[in-house]
């Protein structure tokens, strides 16, 4: 079998100049689908572990970049949740079979939600690593100045550092504006798979609380938060991928 760890990806026609990077591991259903977050890449070690232990498993699994993020085209201050749920849903229906556990990440843990939405039959289960929905309007715009907002409207985009990246994230005022047709937390959500939630409480990025605020939403029962009091936002220390791990091996026994 091909280590799709180490080999080249290969790319998705997702429309006119939209081209997505992928790896994608042939196994036994149900598959499990990638979703990165914001500025990430399917190279990050939480991919990579999930890939690993599919592998062993024998399962199916995707990984994937969103355009304008790791390997596929364009440029990331073009993207737009709508966009990058977009690609999600190009990924789930050109790439992969039968039912899928989405794991996601961060913003991945948004767009995994519109995922379900919109393909529900395609869905068995959820997983949310440190999961960001609504976080355009909630975290950003939010905690904007007024004159921070006034220059993002005026200019169309400001520059953040970031301390998981050499250069600052480029916040569109599309972005903040695309977000917010896609927000989730302000109704019920009608979503009826089972969810696991993996929050570490020492998260600088997104709070602890917002996981359990999502809980809250969930009109499914079958909910499960996890709270790792000395874990950060990435969750990617060993214990934490183990914990990952085992997590999506209770949501694919059948």
């Amino acid at each position: 079998m091909t280590d799709t760890m180490s080999a080249a990806p290969q790319f998705l026609d997702a429309g006119p100049g939209v081209s997505i990077a992928y790896h994608r591991l042939p196994g036994k259903s149900p598959g499990v689908l990638f979703l990165g977050g914001f500025m990430s890449d399917m190279t990050g070690s939480k991919a990579l572990a999930l890939e690993a232990f599919c592998r062993t498993r024998g399962q199916a699994f995707l990984r994937f970049d969103y355009r304008g993020h790791g390997a596929s085209s364009g440029k990331f201050e073009e993207g737009t949740i709508g966009l990058w749920a977009e690609d999600a849903l190009a990924a789930l229906d050109r790439l992969t079979e039968g039912p899928q556990v989405l794991v996601g990440s961060s913003m991945g843990g948004w767009v995994a939600l519109l995922v379900a939405r919109q393909r529900p039959e395609r869905v068995k289960a959820l997983v949310g690593i440190a999961p960001a929905p609504d976080f355009t309007e909630d975290l950003l715009w939010a905690a904007y100045s007024a004159d921070k907002r006034e220059t993002l409207q005026r200019e169309g985009v400001v520059y953040e550092p970031s301390p998981y990246s050499e250069r600052p994230y480029g916040i569109t005022y599309e972005l903040i504006r695309d977000g917010r047709k896609h927000l989730l937390l302000r109704d019920p959500l009608r979503l009826r798979y089972p969810m696991r939630i993996l929050h570490g409480m020492l998260d600088p990025d997104v709070p602890w609380q917002r996981s359990l605020r999502l809980a809250d939403k969930l009109e499914t029962g079958d909910v499960r938060v996890t709270l790792i009091k000395d874990g950060d936002h990435r969750l990617s220390r060993d214990q934490d991928l183990a914990l990952l791990c085992r997590t999506v091996e209770e949501l694919l026994i059948p």
